[in-house]
């Protein structure tokens, strides 16, 4: 047996037990939202702590300005969006201290409109260790050298959209991914990450806002770009664009993204939004109803102070509207309608090598319980594990979509960061600053519980052997000392 050295260096040691303290290069970075592949779980055997708290575990914690992005680590180096007094900037930092090596400002004319938990920072950035990508929906996307040299900047937004972007980047092949789901004007762009220049652009206008990150599928060789948008998912080929495949019926407002279990290769989907489950379905009059109920002006279209108070189309009044001209047409109105009796909240695997429309073909099973909102699912060490609000953790059977274990940890309110996985461990965050830490088993156990006073918003990274978790104020660098 001829190996090189090295590799006979490392099969020595896994031989005798030592190779668990070497990482692979997968295990020493985490280039995107929810890590290498979007996966959301760290494959290293390097243990962690089972209790992140403000007082236990910490190696060092470093002031950060306000965003919802996740960290992204590679080289050796943390990348961040940040706002800071109505200034965009992509930040370095160093992986071992915390220590900043370099900022970026990023120019824009006008803010965009936000949700109420909203941040101009909400999308993380991307790294294929060489270069860094964020996107500011106010302002585009940029990219950089790990160093910090700007190499290209593509001005984009405000988008329509009353929630703001919050869509990342990945990269992959070198080639930037992009997608962008608003009310108008939603397209998938892919570009060279080198250069800026575009390779191709995919209208995606019949998908109005929608925040699902892109995740890549490899099937038979073949690079899909999937990606989760408004009562369907589609792939793309990464080549050209070509759209492959389509599943119908998920949910009105896709806020998670897919996973893909690497093994089997198969892709999971869990997506809830208000106004789509059985009995409590957001039920549309036809428009010329509505005409004669409401239109008080008789201009034929609706305006906001028309609705009643307690009409569910009154809140959502800025997602029908979707031109933003502050009232709603004939066509508005239809486009929404459809989506309201279409939408269906649901949680479903997919069956690789698919053409055309495959809802009735690869859909392996389907089930409509313990649905997340935001949190995108973890499938690791052989469970899929869902967090939707409450602090209500589901575990699944990714054979047959069947529930195992339901529960409610003791980190309750809203979530807003996806759960991510190392170690034999889960680790949830919610949105008022609470971590639970569970076993990463079918059979769960709450491991431990711990309050961080400040908001929450992304999620975990894990890389060599630390745990890096941003609150809205700091980034906290966890791991065993």
């Amino acid at each position: 047996m001829n190996l090189p050295l090295e590799k006979l260096l490392i099969a020595l040691l896994l031989i005798s037990g030592l190779g668990s303290t070497i990482s692979s290069e997968e295990n020493s970075t985490w280039p995107q939202f929810r890590g290498p592949q979007g996966k959301g779980f760290s494959s290293s055997t390097l243990k962690l702590p089972d209790r992140l708290s403000p007082k236990d575990n910490v190696i060092w914690k470093v002031p950060l300005g306000f965003g919802h992005g996740t960290a992204v680590i590679g080289g050796g180096k943390i990348f961040f969006t940040t706002v800071e007094d109505k200034k965009l900037f992509t930040l370095a930092l160093d992986q071992k201290s915390g220590s900043e090596l370099w900022r970026k400002p990023a120019s824009y004319s006008k803010l965009e409109s936000l949700h109420r938990i909203g941040s101009h920072a909400q999308s993380s950035c991307a790294t294929d260790g060489k270069h860094v990508v964020s996107f500011f929906g106010s302002s585009g996307l940029h990219a950089y050298t790990a160093e910090g040299k700007h190499l290209w900047s593509k001005p984009m937004g405000p988008f329509k959209n009353g929630f703001g972007a919050g869509s990342s980047p990945i990269i992959v092949d070198n080639k930037v991914v992009l997608c962008q789901d608003h009310d108008t004007d939603s397209f998938l762009w892919v570009l060279d990450v080198k250069t800026g220049e575009p390779v191709w652009k995919k209208d995606r206008s019949l998908f109005p806002r929608g925040y699902a990150t892109p995740v890549i599928w490899n099937v038979d060789g073949q690079k899909q770009v999937v990606i989760a948008g408004t009562l369907s998912i589609v792939a793309y080929d990464l080549k050209d664009g070509q759209e492959i495949w389509t599943v119908h019926g998920i949910a009105r407002l896709v806020n998670t993204t897919p996973i893909i279990e690497p093994k089997e290769n198969i892709l999971y989907y869990a997506g809830w939004s208000p106004g789509a489950d059985p009995g409590d379905r957001i039920q549309a009059k036809p428009f010329d109803d509505l005409l004669k109920e409401m239109d008080s002006n008789g201009n034929q279209t609706l305006e906001y102070k028309e609705f009643g108070k307690d009409s569910p189309l009154r809140r959502r009044f800025n997602q029908i509207d979707r031109d933003k001209s502050d009232s709603i047409t004939r066509t508005e109105y239809a486009s929404m309608k459809v989506i309201f009796e279409k939408a269906q909240n649901i949680f479903m695997a997919v069956l690789p090598g698919g053409k055309g429309d495959i809802t009735q073909t690869h859909v392996k099973w389907k089930s409509s319980r313990f649905l997340p909102y935001v949190p995108s699912p973890l499938h690791y060490q052989g469970t899929l594990f869902l967090v939707k609000n409450g602090g209500i953790v589901s575990s699944w059977n990714p054979e047959n979509g069947k529930q195992i274990k339901v529960g409610r940890v003791s980190a309750r309110g809203d979530y807003y960061a996806s759960p991510t996985g190392g170690d034999g461990k889960v680790y949830f965050a919610s949105e008022k600053g609470e971590v639970c830490v569970i076993s990463a088993e079918a059979q769960w156990k709450e491991l431990s519980h711990s309050k961080f006073s400040e908001r929450i918003y992304a999620s975990p990274a894990i890389v060599d052997g630390k745990i890096y978790l941003r609150t809205e104020s700091a980034l906290y660098c966890f791991g065993l000392k």
